[in-house]
């Protein structure tokens, strides 16, 4: 009788386990309209021929009959959200490194890399598309983990369901949840201060990492700790999802407004490198989306400036205190990562976009610019508030 007893305790907490599976399945499938919730199939591994939507990077066309509802829903993240649904969320990409990069052979013995992704209220597709590419395109044994930075999103597929899904993922991924919104550069260093990696590397949350992306970056940590590299940053198109690479003769710079520019690499640059493009461009500054660095100097340096709100100017500032503390900045042209690079922002900051950002630029040019400061504050006068 104990033994039937038993064996009933166990038939009830399996039959439990099959209706939640269950609900769940049901969940992702019918809850589409919540913001797509829904999950693709994933079909073939990389390299293997596909056929679908997006694949090889082509663009999305929505036929005209789905048009009106195209752009009802481009308003809720302010990217192509009906083509982004339609993608597999491991689709195949187009290697558009440098013939040179392709050839190259990296040591084996490079150092573990966390990589830290900040979402708030990001697309169901976007997020897990570029969690798929780090895990598809990296050697798992450089991975360490993906640490995902919940910004108090508001949407309920970005809780537990997200949970439940990473979880079945090859390599550890992790969610981990700021208690109120706190912006960019708070959720950040929340994901750092928790990462056990050598490297952090740092993405947004609606990239797509191609072949080849992580070991470039990681050498030459290697070779230079007080290096902080950054992958040339391709276009994902925001209405169609084309993936278009980047060119690699650009650098990131600055105007007296504060505001990051790309420029053409300087003829001095290209002479430093004996017109060799495949070796790391060194960079004034970066444009802060997509990043790794060692995780000991990151803390030697100050790690961000906390004192900064939300998002905003702290791509530069980071870039002049990495310059200023004995580092080098460099975008290392064998890497290459996508990035959906959207015309307006879907996210509201407290206080107005434009009074945190004018903060966070003030704070910057106070820190770090010394007497150069006075370009800004000319271009830009107003008292300084922080």
């Amino acid at each position: 009788m104990r033994r039937f007893a038993y064996c009933k305790v166990v038939l009830a907490t399996s039959l439990v386990w099959v209706m939640l599976d269950m609900f769940i399945l049901l969940y992702f499938s019918e809850c589409n309209k919540c913001d797509n919730i829904k999950e693709r199939g994933l079909p073939g591994r990389e390299g293997e021929p596909r056929d679908g939507p997006g694949e090889g990077g082509k663009p999305v066309v929505i036929p005209k009959e789905n048009q009106e509802k195209m752009k009802e829903m481009f308003k809720i993240n302010q990217f192509n959200l009906m083509a982004s649904e339609m993608i597999a969320l491991n689709r195949s990409l187009p290697d558009v490194r440098l013939e040179g990069c392709k050839n190259k052979l990296y040591p084996d013995n490079l150092p573990r890399t966390s990589v830290v992704i900040v979402f708030h209220n990001e697309a169901w597709s976007t997020l897990l598309r570029t969690v798929h590419s780090v895990i598809d395109r990296s050697p798992h044994t450089l991975l360490e983990e993906i640490i995902l930075v919940d910004d108090a999103s508001e949407r309920d597929f970005l809780k537990r369901p997200l949970e439940q899904y990473v979880r079945r993922l090859e390599v550890p991924v992790r969610v981990v949840r700021m208690d109120q919104r706190s912006g960019l550069i708070r959720a950040r260093l929340k994901g750092a201060s928790l990462s056990t990696g050598q490297v952090i590397t740092f993405l947004d949350a609606h990239c797509e990492c191609t072949t080849g992306w992580l070991e470039p970056l990681l050498a030459r940590i290697k070779k230079d700790r007080k290096t902080v590299v950054c992958p040339i940053i391709d276009v994902i198109s925001d209405d169609t999802f084309e993936y278009m690479a980047g060119s690699d003769m650009t650098y990131g710079g600055f105007n007296w407004k504060l505001n990051f520019r790309w420029y053409p690499v300087p003829q001095r640059e290209m002479d430093r490198r004996k017109g060799d493009r495949t070796l790391p461009v060194r960079t004034p500054t970066m444009a802060g989306g997509l990043f790794s660095i060692d995780r000991d100097y990151f803390q030697e340096i100050g790690t961000y400036d906390a004192g900064m709100d939300i998002w905003g100017g702290e791509n530069l500032e980071i870039s002049f205190r990495i310059w200023q503390c004995g580092g080098t900045l460099e975008i290392v042209t064998c890497s290459h990562v996508g990035h959906v690079f959207r015309k307006a922002t879907p996210y509201t900051f407290p206080g107005g976009t434009g009074q945190i950002i004018n903060k966070n630029n003030r704070r910057l040019a106070e820190v770090w610019m010394d007497e150069f400061k006075n370009f800004f504050y000319i271009i830009s006068p107003g008292d300084f508030k922080c």
